[in-house]
């Protein structure tokens, strides 16, 4: 598929120190190893370059920067979120709502690395990795609070985007490990 393919070698190789066996073409895990973000793939379409641009202006400069006013830039006001725990929420405020919640804990929250970026058509795959650290109380979704560890945690993280012609997505997928991320700050 023309714009699909990423050579694993433009990105990086497993090295002996890295968790697991040793694989030349395989990458190490990008939540503890410092990667470069790989060029965009070769033979994308205009619109396809367009909607990965977007995305990584969305996580680098919109989301990490907690820059909540140009949300719509990437999102539209109808958007459907798809969360990892089965859930979805309608509408562009209600995604900042979910969004700004992250930030209450860990003020410091980014995103960094996009080493996978797909695209073709009107759907985009993006990879990278979410990071911050667990310096403030955060709600326990039963009406109490969770004390903060001050533990930083970093986890892996994937979303799959449905563009409309407007240049912005119509429905999102977000796929994250919150076990991953409750064991690191030490509450799981």
């Amino acid at each position: 598929m023309a714009g699909t393919s990423l050579s694993m070698t433009t990105v990086g190789r497993a090295s002996k120190t890295d968790r697991g066996p040793v694989t030349p073409d395989l990458l190490p895990d990008p939540a503890s190893t410092d990667l470069p973000d790989p060029p965009f793939p070769a033979g994308l379409s205009a619109e396809e370059l367009q909607h990965l641009k977007t995305f990584d202006e969305l996580d680098f400069e919109v989301f990490s920067t907690a820059n909540w006013a140009r949300f719509g830039e990437s999102h539209a006001q109808n958007i459907r979120v798809h969360f990892p725990d089965g859930h979805y929420a309608d509408g562009l405020d209600q995604h900042l709502k979910d969004m700004q919640e992250i930030f209450v804990s860990s003020p410091d929250t980014h995103i960094h690395h996009h080493l996978l970026r797909v695209a073709k058509g009107n759907l985009t795959c993006v990879t990278g990795v979410m990071a911050g650290t667990f310096t403030r109380p955060m709600a326990d979704g039963k009406g109490g609070q969770i004390a903060p560890t001050n533990k930083a945690w970093a986890y892996n993280m994937a979303t799959v985007g449905v563009w409309n012609k407007n240049g912005t997505m119509d429905e999102e997928w977000l796929f994250y490990d919150t076990e991953t991320f409750n064991t690191q700050v030490g509450i799981g």
